[in-house]
């Protein structure tokens, strides 16, 4: 059920629907138990193959095949497309040029955000738009709702109403053509050679050669189609998402494991494809943007994603005023993390050099013998940069009754169990 209120709100309650595989799932049976799958927006999705730290490591040192075919993929097209995604989405996609990419965001006019997605722009009239995979469901109601006149545009304008509704298909549905797609990502620096051995057109070489990243283009991969692009969710320099159709997903699936061993290419689970984010301070919908503490762009430092100097985009003045008045932002910050150090947590506080509580973990991973999390933390603690320190919740009731806290508290004083230092936001590799 979906509605928006008079305030611009819009909500959601997707249908609990069993789990199910995705397109990849029989070849995932080939390789593990059934036991190292967990559900995941609706699918059975693999854990890990081997294991988290040899997968994350793969992605560092050679590269990693990551099943991404439950992301939902939306095609836009007719002349009114690019207007269309310019006020549904916070970024200038006027300036997209075909062959670019773009990260946006879709807001309700409340300012509230709805989704991060990347805006594909395959033609003059023609957009591709992946959103996440949890969030699919709503996207789609939300677009329909726009279309049909039923969800707020501006809460400035209530009566607003949407001069430009353009064809939207879903890419993924077999039943809608020829010309659909779902998602494998290749990331990692040896992935530019795999692809390169399976591209037989000199000029599709060259052009995969010298892509530069947020672009693609379309061609062969031993026979298959494939809309290649460089982009990825790795914080890898080198990588690439192949957007192939959905019947022939499992083929080149199989193909590119099967061409890249000798190279040390290995399938990826969620696992790795979270403590690779992690690690690079890349948000997940949830956690570090929208979820309990509705984190707006800003403050996820993608401020830059959000053109508040447009004419006008659905959201926008809720925005500027999130924009203006915040003062907590999202840090990356190094943990120690060595044999014997208990994992630090989502919700377990963050301290200042006065043992006072100005944050909380919102994801963590541990990368090599130290921890890497990215909190929620006053801003001007940013600005100072002090030492810092975390304080675990307790765990379990027996941890309670011996004094340890199952919640912290903004402001309060605390003692540090380990101690933890900010480091750069966002990184590469």
């Amino acid at each position: 059920m979906a509605k928006s209120d008079n305030l611009g709100h819009f909500s959601f309650k997707n249908n609990e629907k069993t789990a199910v595989g995705s397109v990849l799932y029989n070849e995932h049976l080939r390789l593990i138990e059934k036991n190292r799958f967990a559900e995941f927006a609706g699918y059975l999705m693999p854990l890990w193959f081997s294991s988290i730290s040899a997968e994350h490591n793969a992605v560092r040192e050679s590269a990693g095949l990551f099943d991404c075919t439950h992301m939902g993929i939306l095609e836009f097209a007719g002349k009114n497309a690019r207007d269309f995604l310019n006020i549904i989405a916070t970024n200038d996609t006027g300036k997209l040029k075909t062959g670019s990419a773009q990260y946006n965001y879709i807001l309700d006019a409340a300012g509230n955000v709805l989704d991060d997605i990347i805006i594909y722009r395959l033609s003059e009239d023609k957009y591709m738009v992946v959103v996440n995979a949890a969030n699919e469901p709503k996207i789609k109601a939300y677009l329909e709702a726009l279309i049909n006149n039923d969800a707020i545009v501006d809460i400035e304008k209530p009566q607003r109403k949407l001069d430009y509704k353009p064809a939207i298909r879903d890419m993924r549905d077999p039943n809608n053509g020829t010309d659909c797609r779902v998602d494998i990502a290749l990331q990692g620096p040896k992935s530019m050679v795999l692809l390169l051995s399976m591209i037989s057109k000199e000029k599709d070489r060259e052009q995969l050669e010298n892509l530069k990243s947020f672009h693609l283009f379309e061609t062969e991969l031993d026979g298959y189609d494939c809309i290649i692009s460089r982009t990825g969710y790795t914080g890898a320099k080198i990588g690439f998402e192949l957007f192939v159709h959905p019947e022939k997903a499992a083929d080149l699936w199989s193909l590119l494991l099967e061409k890249g061993k000798s190279l040390g290419i290995i399938p990826c689970g969620l696992g790795a494809r979270d403590s690779l984010r992690i690690e690079a301070g890349l948000p997940l919908y949830g956690h570090e943007l929208a979820g309990e503490f509705n984190i707006n762009p800003f403050e996820a430092g993608y401020g830059w994603a959000v053109k508040l100097e447009k004419e006008f985009f659905i959201g926008q003045a809720a925005m500027r005023k999130k924009a203006e008045a915040r003062n907590m932002q999202v840090a990356r910050i190094e943990l120690p993390g060595q044999k014997g150090i208990r994992p630090a947590r989502s919700h377990d506080g963050i301290l200042d050099e006065n043992g006072l509580c100005v944050g909380w973990v919102l994801s963590c991973a541990g990368v090599s013998d130290k921890q890497i999390a990215l909190v929620y933390i006053s801003s001007k603690t940013i600005e100072r940069n002090p030492p810092l320190g975390l304080y675990y919740l307790a765990r379990s009731k027996g941890q309670i009754e011996k004094g340890k806290k199952d919640k912290a508290r903004k402001n309060e004083k605390l003692e540090p169990d380990i101690p933890g230092k900010i480091i750069e936001r966002f990184a590469k590799f």
